[in-house]
């Protein structure tokens, strides 16, 4: 029985790796099917010392987005549950494998619940905090965009540049702002929000979206209430919540800077502030896209930003942006659970060894 165990989850982290690779391919091959016009690699000149801080940007990214985790698992655990080694380590798997389902999900529905599970595995964290940090995490993320787009759009010329992406990245605002605007208004205003959401879901039943308007209203509520539960829990620990948040807001910054570096690499014509104004727009542009990663839809509407390059050059800029955006995070998840599997049988064999 434990043999057929072991050859079970052999041919599972086989699959799964398999899986992982034809999602790599299918997405590269339907992103840049189309790309007849790019220029022969040899004969595009890169500026390559611009491509070091794009990398930067990213690298100080997801290093804040550790950070973020690092934090809260230490300060919500008892003290000594783990060493440096172990809380930096469940905070990489944690990050990498949150990001890595929401980029093969459709709509992202997938970071949380893998999150969850990776917290509550190490049996080390309180059950109710396995669930908060990943939410706390990802609405601080949602807020803090929040904070930097709208003053965006608000205050400067940035619609002119194109109003149709303005006009769709305005209601992508609106799924950005959704589970912030619920929690907080459950926490502060109760009655409220039910009545609220008892509008939003009566304007959605009345457009046919959705059927069963009294259940969709209970399904809404308790979901609100739930994450609205767990972010309370988050924010009665102020050397917690605000250090994240603030990470939040230098990961959406340095995020959306990663265009301007990759467009200068190549030669674009563009000022930061233009490139980060438009970036921002794309981002909420494409939030509610449902596809996994944004596939096609992002790259539709960040050719807003990269047709200011030669034709030619397009495609590989936007190759180089999708691999910060999307590409690593799927290569790097299948990896994490091969290693996991690795270590496993080393450690099995070794056990044996010993014996």
């Amino acid at each position: 029985m434990a043999k057929k165990k072991n050859l079970k989850k052999v041919f599972l982290t086989l699959f799964f790796i398999l899986f992982s690779a034809g999602v790599i391919i299918a997405t590269a091959v339907n992103e840049f099917a189309n790309s007849e016009n790019a220029a022969e690699l040899a004969e595009v000149h890169l500026n390559g010392w611009l491509v070091i801080p794009a990398a930067l940007c990213f690298l100080v990214m997801i290093t804040l987005e550790y950070g973020k985790y690092v934090l809260m698992i230490t300060k919500c655990s008892a003290p000594g549950s783990f060493t440096k080694k172990e809380v930096w380590k469940l905070a990489f798997r944690t990050v990498m494998l949150g990001r890595y389902y929401d980029k093969i999900t459709p709509a992202a529905v997938g970071g949380q619940p893998a999150q969850i599970m990776q917290l509550r595995k190490t049996g080390k964290i309180p059950t109710g905090m396995t669930t908060s940090i990943p939410i706390f995490s990802m609405i601080s993320g949602q807020l803090m965009f929040l904070l930097v787009a709208i003053p965006c759009f608000l205050f400067t010329d940035v619609a002119s540049k194109s109003s149709v992406l303005i006009a769709t990245a305005w209601f992508g605002l609106l799924f950005y702002a959704f589970w912030p605007v619920m929690v907080a208004g459950t926490m502060f205003f109760p009655k409220f929000t039910a009545k609220l959401i008892n509008l939003v879901v009566r304007f959605f039943a009345k457009i046919k979206i959705i059927k069963n308007r009294n259940e969709a209203v209970k399904k809404v509520e308790e979901e609100v209430g739930e994450y609205a539960k767990h972010v309370k829990m988050l924010t009665r620990k102020p050397k917690v919540a605000i250090p994240v948040l603030l990470m939040s807001l230098m990961s959406n910054f340095l995020m959306s800077s990663i265009p301007y570096f990759v467009l200068k690499a190549f030669g674009g014509d563009i000022d930061f502030i233009e490139c980060f104004l438009l970036t921002i727009g794309v981002e909420a542009a494409v939030y509610f896209a449902p596809t996994p990663g944004n596939s096609g839809v992002a790259e539709g509407t960040f050719y807003v930003i990269f047709s200011r390059l030669s034709t030619g050059y397009v495609f590989w800029a936007m190759m180089l942006w999708r691999l910060f955006a999307y590409y690593i995070y799927i290569i790097v998840g299948p990896l994490i659970y091969l290693s996991s599997y690795l270590n496993k049988k080393r450690k099995e064999l070794s056990s044996d060894h010993k014996k």
